[in-house]
């Protein structure tokens, strides 16, 4: 698949971006290699080839999805001592719609 002028042209208006006849040639030779680089990688046959989600093997490093606060209750109670209202463990806030 390759681009022409008319096509970057339009794509250019589409987009609502001003481009000049040198811009769009230098545009078009840009696109038409990116597209030419797809059609080269995609006749690459990859039957076998196992999908990676990371260029190299590596391991991602996750903590343990647990509690690590100790007295939530007491910590809850200081955050909330400098809020501006706050009740039953609640913030209060000012209502926005009407």
């Amino acid at each position: 698949m390759s681009l022409t002028l008319d096509q970057v042209h339009r794509i250019a208006h589409l987009a609502r971006i001003e481009v000049d006849d040198t811009e769009a040639r230098s545009t078009l030779g840009q696109l038409n290699e990116i597209f030419g680089l797809i059609e080269t990688m995609q006749a690459i046959d990859t039957q076998g080839v196992e999908p990676m989600a990371h260029a190299q093997d590596l391991a991602q490093r996750l903590r343990p999805d647990g509690v690590t606060e100790s007295d939530q209750l007491a910590w809850r109670s200081a955050f909330q001592a400098i809020a501006p209202e706050a009740d039953a463990g609640l913030y209060l806030v000012p209502r926005v719609i009407e």
